[in-house]
């Protein structure tokens, strides 16, 4: 690995630190304003196009709760990796500090590719955080996850409707997928993303629009 190479090595080094100054000067030339110009309008141009998109998105109802509105959005990151981007739709009367006592949809687009039984598992450990589970209980829960949970490909987009009282409904890209009826479930299934013990504090906070107070 080093040996005679290590002499051409050196020498090239030498060479291309030796070149530093014309590449520095050539790098300040290709920044000065007039080539930065060209480059600016079309940046806040797409940037305004950004903002108008958010504003319309966070105006427009979402089809599974009449009246809702775009309460936050984060995304998941896993050492650094895109896992999904979140959003979160709420009714007028909703309360952070209780989030899970109110109807609210939760949206995930995916940007990975995930297998339906590896969501299920990870939202039930998920799940486990808020409280103890009897295995009964655990064994029920994580069988109605892999009948509902299907595998799904990055850009997709799941989607669950929670009802307190009743459960969670869940859609793929529009699509029924299916309904846990039940009403611990949908309140654990939540809590991953909204309740205090969740493993994702910064992205709960975001959801909850909470982000820049940091406070309920």
């Amino acid at each position: 690995m080093y040996g005679a190479n290590s002499g051409v090595l050196a020498s090239t080094m030498v060479r291309l630190w030796g070149a530093m100054p014309v590449v520095m000067a050539l790098a300040l030339a290709l920044c000065q304003p007039a080539a930065a110009s060209t480059e600016t309008l079309p940046e806040a141009q797409s940037q305004r196009e950004r903002g108008a998109a958010e504003a319309v998105a966070r105006s427009t109802a979402h089809p599974q709760l009449p009246g809702s509105r775009l309460r936050g959005e984060g995304k998941l990151r896993f050492f650094g990796l895109g896992i999904y981007q979140a959003r979160l739709w709420t009714s007028s009367s909703f309360r952070a500090d209780q989030a899970l006592d109110h109807p609210v949809v939760l949206e995930l687009t995916y940007l990975r590719d995930f297998e339906g039984d590896s969501i299920a598992q990870r939202s039930l450990d998920e799940m486990r955080r808020a409280g103890s589970l009897s295995e009964a209980q655990a064994q029920r829960w994580l069988a109605a996850m892999r009948r509902v949970f299907p595998d799904v490909r990055s850009g997709e987009r799941v989607t669950g409707l929670h009802q307190p009282g009743q459960g969670v409904s869940f859609w793929i890209d529009g699509r029924p997928l299916g309904e846990i009826a039940d009403p611990e479930f949908g309140r654990r299934f939540l809590g991953i993303w909204l309740s205090p013990s969740t493993s994702q504090p910064g992205l709960r906070l975001s959801l909850l629009g909470l982000a820049t107070s940091g406070s309920l």
